[in-house]
């Protein structure tokens, strides 16, 4: 068997637990004791659905989450109607005869 074949197989199978009597041994239970606690610790079952912070990721939860719909379409058609409408009215009281530019 090759070593690197040796090396992968080695995660895959839990180390030896060496016996009490054994030399060394107290220092092999207390890290075999700290990695049990470690993952007794993690929490179980599915992980929580994240919350969304910013403002980008809420409008993206509410219209493209669970339940899409065709709002943001009407919501860039207003923005461009209102960003044409104030760019017009700009414009246009630019080269009124009462403006004094």
């Amino acid at each position: 068997m090759s070593y690197i074949t040796r090396r992968a197989l080695s995660t895959l199978i839990p180390p030896k637990i060496a016996s009490p009597n054994a030399i060394g041994a107290a220092k092999d239970a207390a890290r075999m004791e700290r990695v049990v606690n470690f993952y007794a610790r993690l929490p179980r079952g599915p992980a929580p659905e994240p919350k969304p912070t910013g403002l980008l990721e809420r409008y993206g939860e509410r219209y493209f989450g669970k339940n899409p719909s065709a709002a943001p379409i009407f919501h860039v058609i207003a923005g461009l109607l209102a960003l044409g409408y104030g760019m017009d009215y700009y414009f246009h009281l630019r080269h009124h005869k009462n403006h004094p530019h």
